[in-house]
């Protein structure tokens, strides 16, 4: 069946965006692809800025609850999302965001209407109700000349957003908005700018002739086809899959359990600290996204994303290492260990595959393989579904591990576990496809 005719606010932006200049089109699809994810963190993070410390919890801390159930609701979305974003037809992007986002608010309402502990279970839906708003924003992404440039944008937007929506929700504790509901209330605060933003995406014209002919066409992947990629690459990802559930786990505990060590650094009643320091680590990993648009070989491209990681856990190792020494300040520990986090964790929510999808298809074109459907989405949510298992893994040990660590001292311990077995991994997941991609083009 034909698809019907895009209505005339949409095909005319539409048409003259395909014929504005392309740094300028990256910087306006950036910009919206920027303020939709931004604004999504405002229904998924906020919850965190509140301690809860007055609530009784259920055989667990109730704060380490709330965000098990939500990471695990999270990480299900992930998983079916393996399935749903690589089979995902374009036109169904907007409508996926926009129900997503409903159904993230509506979690928050019932969240400040049932008492506690029984509320924990709307975090729940509302973890796996945001699981896949990823994979659809970044659909708009993957597959252009400008990729880097949008996408560096892109994830900015959650080493941003995850500071900004925690200072948000902790001004409107402080303002007296009940902690149960300052999560609904910090949602509908950044609606109008997702509204904006979505259409903004909407108006996006689809990847062009050159793009296509530079990145290869991005296309919905099938069983096979899904089957084949992963059975191609089977030992490298499995190595960068590895590294990412570490670094998703620290990142993920860093940022839920922020307001525990602020607290525990004497700097729990000030709001302004959530946004201090995820500030500058928004514009380091901005920078450092932005150069990888440098690289027009797209083997060395991929190899720039791995160096990029590498020094990314290199720097949150190193801070956790000074910190403990007592070289650094408790600020910029923490914005140390943040910048490096996001650093190797950034690459890894798209940059990373798209650059790898690419080089698959080079090395098929000079080789005279035939085509396969394939998308970057796909990859992403096979990596991401792991991670947040990774995520519900590290708070279990952290209730139940007996090491008795206060939040502060196993947040050190964890990155610097992390920094030296991730750059282990990542070594030899650098060396296998260098050489299995120079092998597949020769």
């Amino acid at each position: 069946m034909a698809s019907l005719p895009a209505p005339f606010w949409i095909a005319e932006p539409r048409a003259w965006l395909s014929r504005v200049p392309s740094g300028l089109f990256g910087v306006f699809a950036g910009a919206m692809a920027f303020g939709v994810y931004f604004s999504m963190y405002a229904f998924r993070k906020p919850f965190s800025a509140a301690s809860f410390g007055d609530v009784a919890g259920v055989g667990i801390d109730y704060k380490s609850a709330l965000v098990i159930a939500q990471v695990v609701g999270y990480a299900l979305a992930k998983l079916i999302g393996v399935r749903v974003i690589a089979q995902l037809p374009a036109g169904a992007r907007i409508a996926g965001i926009g129900a997503q986002i409903a159904l993230a608010e509506a979690a928050l309402v019932g969240f400040g209407l049932v008492p506690a502990p029984w509320n924990i279970t709307f975090l729940f839906i509302n973890g796996l109700s945001l699981g896949m708003v990823w994979g659809m924003v970044f659909a708009f992404v993957e597959g252009r000349r400008q990729s880097e440039l949008i996408g560096a944008m892109l994830c900015a937007s959650f080493t941003l957003a995850s500071g900004v929506v925690r200072s948000a929700g902790k001004m409107l504790l402080l303002a007296g908005v009940p902690q149960f509901w300052m999560p609904a209330s910090t949602g509908l605060l950044f609606l109008p700018l997702l509204l904006a933003c979505l259409y903004g995406l909407s108006i996006l014209p689809p990847p062009s002739a050159a793009d296509r002919a530079e990145r290869i066409e991005r296309e919905p992947m099938g069983p096979q086809a899904r089957a084949a990629l992963v059975g191609r690459f089977a030992f490298g990802l499995v190595a960068l899959i590895a590294v990412y559930v570490m670094l998703t786990a620290l990142r993920d505990f860093r940022d839920d359990f922020a307001a525990e060590v602020w607290a525990e650094l004497g700097m729990g009643d000030r709001a302004e600290m959530f946004t201090r320091t995820e500030t500058p680590i928004s514009f380091l990993v901005l920078a450092a996204l932005a150069t990888l648009a440098l690289f027009r070989d797209n083997v060395s491209a991929l190899i720039a994303n791995f160096v990029l990681i590498g020094l990314g856990l290199a720097m949150a190792g190193g801070a956790s290492l000074a910190y403990g020494a007592g070289w650094l300040g408790p600020v910029v520990w923490m914005t140390m260990l943040g910048g490096g986090l996001y650093l190797a964790y950034t690459p890894f929510n798209g940059l990373l595959f798209d650059r790898l999808v690419a080089a698959a298809g080079d090395a098929d074109r000079k080789s005279g393989a035939a085509h396969i459907a394939v998308n970057a989405g796909f990859l992403i949510y096979v990596a991401d579904s792991s991670g947040y298992v990774g995520s519900v893994a590290l708070l279990l040990v952290r209730n139940f591990g007996g090491l008795h660590l206060d939040v502060v001292h196993f947040l050190i311990r964890v990155s610097l576990i992390t920094s030296a077995l991730g750059l282990g991994l990542l070594a030899v997941a650098a060396v296998y496809f260098r050489h299995r991609l120079a092998g597949e083009r020769a």
